[in-house]
C-alpha cells in the first residue's frame, strides 16, 4: 500500500470515528441525559437521532419502561405488636431524568436500594397503624393505595421516580407464632360451632313442641267432632225408634222381644232359670200372640 493510500485511510477512519462519535440515537424505550466534562448539559432527551460534541459530550441512558423491584420478605409489627412476614414488590418508572441522575447517577442498584428503603419504611408505618385483621383482609387495598401515594410523592421529589403500584404477594406469620394463632383460631371456630349447634337444638325443640301442641289440638278437635257426629247419630236413631214405637207400640214390643229371644237362646248349652209367668215369656205363651 502506498503512503498516499495509507494517509487517506487514516483520514477516513478519523472522519468516520468523528461522525460516529457525534451522532447518537435515543430509543423510545430509553431515558437519556447529556454530560459535558461531567456536568449535566441536557436532561429528558427526546427519542430520535441527536448530535453531540465528540470526545467532549457523554450520553447516559436508562430504561424508560415500567420496572419491577421484587424485595426480600421483611418482618413488620401490627398495632397489637404482632409480627407479620410481608413479601412485596413495587413497579416504578423514571420520570425526571435530571433528579434521577443527581440521586442515583443512573445506577440501577442505587435506585433499587433507595426505593426498597422507602418501601420498607412505608410498609412499617402503614402496618403499625392497623391490627392483624385489617392488614390481612379488612383494609389491605386501602393500605396499598395509601402506601403507593406516599411513595410516589416522596420518590418523585427525591430521585425523579414515579411509583406505579405497590403490592403484597404474601403475608405469613413467624413459625413461633403460627401454632398459637392457629390454635386460637380453632378454639374460636369450635366455640362458634357449639353456639350454632345449641341454637339449632333450641330451634328443634321449639319446632317439636309446636308440632306436639298442634297434634294435641288436632286430635282434640277431631274427637270433639266425632263425638258431635256420634251424638247427632244417636239422636237421629232415637228419634227414628221413638217414631216407630209411637206408630205401633205393640209391634215394637214384639220385635224387641223376638230379638231378645234370639240372643238368649242362640247357644244350646245356655241354662236359664226363670219364672214361666214372667214378662219375658209373654209372647211364647200358648194361644197368646198379642
Amino acid at each position: 500500500m502506498s503512503m498516499k493510500a495509507l494517509i487517506f485511510s487514516v483520514i477516513g477512519l478519523l472522519v468516520f470515528g468523528s461522525i460516529a462519535n457525534t451522532v447518537y440515537f435515543i430509543d423510545e424505550r430509553e431515558r437519556a441525559i447529556k454530560l459535558r466534562f461531567g456536568a449535566l448539559m441536557e436532561s429528558n432527551i427526546q427519542p430520535g437521532i441527536k448530535v453531540k460534541l465528540p470526545f467532549v459530550d457523554e450520553i447516559k441512558r436508562f430504561d424508560a419502561r415500567v420496572l419491577t423491584s421484587d424485595a426480600a420478605a421483611e418482618t413488620y409489627y401490627t398495632l397489637e405488636k404482632k409480627p407479620l412476614i410481608v413479601d412485596s414488590f413495587v413497579k416504578w418508572r423514571v420520570e425526571d431524568t435530571e433528579k434521577f441522575y443527581r440521586g442515583t447517577s443512573f445506577d440501577l442498584m442505587t435506585a433499587l436500594r433507595l426505593l426498597q428503603e422507602r418501601v420498607n419504611e412505608g410498609l412499617r408505618n402503614q402496618i403499625s397503624r392497623r391490627d392483624m385483621h385489617e392488614v390481612i383482609s379488612g383494609e389491605r387495598d386501602l393500605l396499598m393505595e395509601e402506601l403507593r401515594g406516599e411513595l410516589d410523592t416522596v420518590m418523585l421529589d427525591t430521585i425523579g421516580v414515579s411509583v406505579i403500584d405497590v403490592r403484597v404477594k404474601k403475608i405469613d406469620l413467624p413459625s413461633e407464632v403460627s401454632t398459637t394463632v392457629y390454635d386460637r383460631m380453632n378454639s374460636e371456630r369450635e366455640i362458634e360451632a357449639r353456639q350454632y349447634r345449641a341454637e339449632g337444638q333450641e330451634e328443634a325443640f321449639e319446632v317439636r313442641a309446636k308440632a306436639d301442641r298442634e297434634a294435641v289440638v288436632i286430635e282434640a278437635n277431631a274427637y270433639k267432632e266425632s263425638e258431635q257426629l256420634r251424638g247427632d247419630g244417636d239422636a237421629k236413631s232415637a228419634a227414628i225408634y221413638a217414631n216407630a214405637f209411637n206408630q205401633d207400640p205393640e209391634f215394637y214390643k214384639f220385635y224387641r222381644s223376638i230379638n231378645a229371644y234370639r240372643e238368649v237362646f242362640k247357644d244350646k248349652g245356655d241354662l236359664l232359670v226363670l219364672d214361666p209367668k214372667s214378662e219375658f215369656f209373654k209372647y211364647l205363651e200358648a194361644g197368646s200372640g198379642r
